[in-house]
């Protein structure tokens, strides 16, 4: 039988990462966006990541996941975008996200 611990000597010190606080997901949602571009075209996930990454409500944020971007309704010209972060385990990023409002363009979104 193969000996699954490592010696002390087969540790890389410099692979071994801080200490961290348990983690969660949080899932959120962003509206006030529209759906269409300027040029015609539908909004991309790799567009609202853009705005993210600019915005500074999102500084400490990390994705989790990918984005998702739909439409509100079939005949709507507005878009939802779900986001999921990591949070703590009492959910303290997204409670400070909720209810905030930042700008893209002439457009106000909503978390």
């Amino acid at each position: 039988m193969e000996n699954y611990i490592k010696e002390s000597t087969d540790i890389n010190v410099n692979n071994i990462s801080s200490p961290r606080l348990p983690q969660s997901k949080s899932y959120l949602k962003i509206l006030g966006i529209p759906y269409n571009t300027n040029s015609g075209s539908s909004i991309t996930c790799t567009q609202i990541k853009e705005v993210i990454k600019r915005v500074h409500l999102f500084n400490d944020i990390t994705l989790a996941s990918s984005l998702h971007v739909i439409k509100a309704s079939p005949k709507s010209d507005m878009a939802v975008i779900w986001i999921n972060i990591w949070d703590s385990q009492n959910g303290t990023k997204a409670k400070g996200l909720i209810n905030r409002c930042f700008n893209i363009g002439w457009h106000i979104a909503t978390i």
